[in-house]
């Protein structure tokens, strides 16, 4: 019965998200500006809310608390600190110039942006840009389905493969129905749902675990787990923490140093490529309105990141020993919620991480299949394709994406920070450089363009995959070398190339002198 009811107020919730989709049916569907960025129509609330929803995804519920539940306070601490910094930065930097920049260069999407604001003929630009967006979202929403089959394996005790198909078929069909202005106003929903659960569960397990006090206690004795500049290291046989009695057994605790502690704080930089976000400040209804915005969106990001960090330590006093490899950690929040609340009240708060997952997927999702059909289909292979045609392909594009997304997610015990991290230093690396230097440096040059994402997306790839396994000072986190590569490369081709055009000059002195408005 107690399933029952979990399951109940779950599928209540997937109701509302289904009757939003149908709401906005009509509307989405006039025409493909309107499904892929919502006729620039999102309020201040909806914008920054749905920002952060889309942005924070399913590892804020599980993987953030997974890491801090797994080796303390130093590795969540500092990655949380970065994305705090980096998304007030980019509120603060990147929205309203954004806002106007987009509009001025006519511009629906994110690689349609990069290729007007250079004003290319030969689309390499929204070629390379929208490739980087298909391969990268292809991991991002690998990484939403495996939060769902874990959700719901955790919860039911079914099968990861059967109810990770399923949660992605759910997911494919609500973005097929209602396009960003639907996905946008969920997201706003799914949003509060999240920092309500958050919030209810931090308190929850306080009271629980004895108040503030006796949570220090029971963690004080592990070396390294409540330190800023060390890290907890549980004692490990093939990835299975042991048992040291009734506890669980740790190492002496890890060095936390300079190196490190800029690694994790380097997640910040991601914020300026990142398209699920940055198509908000697109979309925004006036940049008059981004103040508020920006101001609901910084205080989101940070109660949110606050209470996802404390969650995972408070976990690990309340079950010391019930999650015993680094996949299994990231299912704490399901374990405390479970535990705390009857269970009606329990899907609800569950809710939150499907609200997690389903409004980050349904914005990969959307966002990598309109870079194909919109740019590639319709900018490259056939230009008179009517807004049916780019549609059609859009939802083609849809179902491959997600059958990529499936594959990727097979494995259940991958763990879902690893998963995001990579994609997240794609995006941060390939897309942040560029972004920056088109909104602030004239001489930027579509030669540098296309020579900054090409090196980006690449060194992400060898740096993760070469570099990194050497260890030591190479086993930073790829998105900070590759990000100043991609910088560097701008510049020296930005340089060395053909200059700016007038026009584009003007066009971006237009757009600075709006800015300051």
């Amino acid at each position: 019965m107690d399933k029952a009811l979990i399951f109940m107020a779950m599928a209540g919730y997937m109701s509302i998200i289904i009757g939003i989709g149908f709401y906005f049916y009509k509307r989405s569907n006039e025409s493909s500006d309107n499904f892929f960025l919502g006729g620039r129509s999102l309020g201040p609330w909806v914008a920054a809310i749905s920002a952060g929803a889309s942005d924070m995804s399913g590892w804020l519920l599980m993987g953030l608390p997974g890491v801090a539940y797994w080796s303390g306070l130093s590795d969540a601490f500092w990655t949380a600190i970065g994305l705090a910094a980096g998304t007030a930065l980019n509120w603060i930097i990147v929205s309203k110039r954004l806002r106007h920049y987009s509009e001025s260069a006519e511009a629906i999407t994110l690689p349609e942006f990069f290729s007007n604001r250079f004003h290319e003929d030969k689309r390499v630009i929204l070629t390379v840009s929208s490739t980087f967006i298909f391969v990268f979202f292809s991991v991002y929403a690998a990484s939403c389905f495996v939060t769902v089959g874990k959700l719901f394996a955790t919860l039911f005790e079914v099968p990861y493969i059967p109810v990770m198909i399923a949660g992605a078929v759910f997911v494919v069909f609500y973005t097929f129905i209602g396009g960003f202005l639907a996905e946008s106003v969920s997201d706003f929903m799914q949003g509060i749902i999240m920092i309500a659960a958050l919030a209810v569960v931090l308190v929850g397990g306080v009271v629980y675990a004895g108040g503030p006090g006796a949570v220090i206690d029971n963690l004080k004795g592990i070396p390294g787990f409540l330190d800023f500049f060390g890290i907890a290291t549980p004692t490990l046989v093939d990835g299975v923490q042991q048992a040291d009695g009734a506890m669980a057994a740790f190492g002496p605790a890890g060095k936390y140093g300079l190196i490190t502690i800029a690694s994790s704080m380097a997640w910040g930089l991601g914020y300026f490529g990142m398209p699920q976000v940055l198509l908000r400040f697109m979309a925004i209804r006036s940049a008059g309105e981004i103040k508020q915005s920006r101001r609901i969106g910084i205080i989101w990001s940070t109660l949110s990141l606050t209470a996802a960090v404390l969650i995972g330590l408070i976990g690990r006093s309340m079950f010391p020993m019930a999650l015993t490899t680094a996949a299994t950690s990231e299912t704490i929040f399901i374990e405390m919620s479970t535990l705390l609340f009857p269970p009606l009240l329990a899907g609800i708060v569950m809710s939150g991480i499907l609200a997690a997952t389903i409004s980050s997927a349904d914005s990969y999702l959307l966002i990598a299949a309109s870079a194909f059909s919109k740019n590639i289909y319709k900018g490259v292979l056939r230009k008179d394709a009517s807004d049916q045609q780019i549609m059609a392909m859009t939802r083609m594009i849809l179902i491959v994406l997600a059958i990529v997304g499936i594959i990727i997610a097979l494995d259940e015990n991958s763990v879902i920070f690893t998963i995001v991290s990579f994609a997240w230093a794609g995006f941060g690396a390939t897309f942040g450089p560029l972004m920056l230097f088109s909104l602030f440096w004239k001489k930027t040059t579509r030669q540098g363009a296309i020579a900054g994402m090409l090196t980006g997306g690449i060194a992400v790839f060898i740096w993760k995959l070469l570099i990194k396994p050497m260890g030591g000072a190479f086993g930073i986190y790829e998105l900070l070398p590759a990000f100043i590569l991609s910088c560097v490369a701008i510049v020296i081709f930005s340089l060395i190339g053909e200059k700016p055009s007038a026009a584009m000059e003007e066009e971006f002195e237009m757009v600075k002198s709006q800015s300051k408005a």
